[in-house]
């Protein structure tokens, strides 16, 4: 009896340490496959990232937005997707950086005149008279001096990724076109609070007020400002021409947005993850670009169709010895301008 008790046991020992094999070795070859997933990067796992920005639905750069989520879910079979904020619904654009510095959120399109408020190489977009057209801005953005200003965004904690461009700023005044500097002096003039864009309104003449786009409308109507710097695409979506009728194509200055990553966020991804990232955006950049330059055209129609009265040239020899001194003057601050400017001039 003791005997098939003591058997009985041992076959019981002999069960228990072949089940403990087999587990080892089934956790040992998962574990492998982990191993193996994570240094190929491969993954599952679904990833939303949040994009903010302060335009309309209706703006090219939230149409561009969308334009990456579509590329993001196709280059990654349907697992990254990307819920957007437009309007300003996650504050100012002060705000949305602080966030993408905190990896609240993952993406921002921001104006360049507000990121050049935080890193100065970046108003060498905002020299007057600096490109011919939409088209060689667009070229300058895939220059080795470019791709220098958005490296410097590392230092705030951002990934600088690409420039998205939405046309040249124009003049809409309330009171008459402006053919000369003379037209627009003492005028109040809506700007974005960029510094190089405050300095060229101030040397023009003019009484230039930082002001965001929500507040534009009202300030119109009620006479707080004469016209603003805006592009076309922006007017003809907050429909700032039904206050003011005189448009000025004076092309003083490219209009673009910086497109910039958390670091965090960024860091969190996979380098394969990091390539589609780059890729999805590059595709939709791309894409928002030409639709820029489609827009110029059609937006431009659009006005002329609403009986806005349009200047479309201007003698640009009246304003070459303010560009001159802005060139100068940068250049002599930051040798990624000096560079970019020299550049653009070739």
């Amino acid at each position: 009896m003791k005997l098939k008790n003591y058997t009985f046991f041992a076959l019981m020992v002999m069960l228990s340490l072949i089940l403990v094999a087999c587990v080892s070795k089934e956790t040992d070859t998962t574990s492998s496959a982990s191993a193996e997933n994570s240094s190929s990067g491969k993954s599952d796992e679904k990833i939303e990232f949040k994009i903010a920005h302060i335009s309309q639905p209706t703006h090219l750069w939230h149409e561009t937005a969308e334009k990456f989520g579509e590329e993001l879910a196709a280059l990654s079979d349907g697992r990254m997707s990307v819920t957007i904020y437009p309007g300003g619904q996650l504050g100012t654009e002060a705000d949305i950086v602080a966030q993408l510095e905190t990896g609240s959120i993952d993406f921002s399109i921001t104006t360049n005149a507000y990121m050049s408020t935080r890193e100065p190489s970046l108003n060498g977009w905002f020299m007057p008279y600096l490109f011919n057209s939409v088209e060689d801005a667009i070229e300058m953005s895939k220059s080795d001096e470019a791709k220098a200003m958005l490296d410097t965004l590392s230092s705030q904690g951002l990934v600088g990724l690409d420039f998205l461009f939405v046309g040249n700023r124009v003049v809409l005044m309330k009171d008459g076109l402006v053919k000369s500097p003379a037209d627009i002096k003492g005028k109040k003039m809506r700007i974005v609070g960029s510094p190089a864009m405050q300095e060229y309104w101030e040397e023009v003449g003019s009484g230039p007020i930082a002001m965001p786009l929500p507040e534009v409308y009202q300030s119109l109507q009620t006479g707080v400002i004469d016209g603003l710097d805006i592009d076309l695409d922006a007017l003809v979506t907050e429909k700032y021409h039904e206050q003011a009728n005189y448009l000025t194509l004076t092309n003083h200055m490219t209009n673009l947005s910086v497109i910039a990553m958390s670091q965090k966020s960024y860091d969190s991804l996979s380098p394969e993850d990091q390539a589609i990232v780059r890729e999805a955006l590059d595709k939709a950049v791309v894409w928002g670009n030409q639709e820029a330059i489609t827009r110029e055209k059609t937006n431009l129609q659009t006005l002329k169709d609403a009986g806005v009265e349009v200047l479309e040239e201007i003698d640009t020899s009246l304003y070459t010895d303010i560009s001159q001194k802005m060139r100068d003057e940068y250049s002599a601050k930051s040798d990624i301008i000096k560079a970019f400017i020299e550049k653009a001039e070739q």
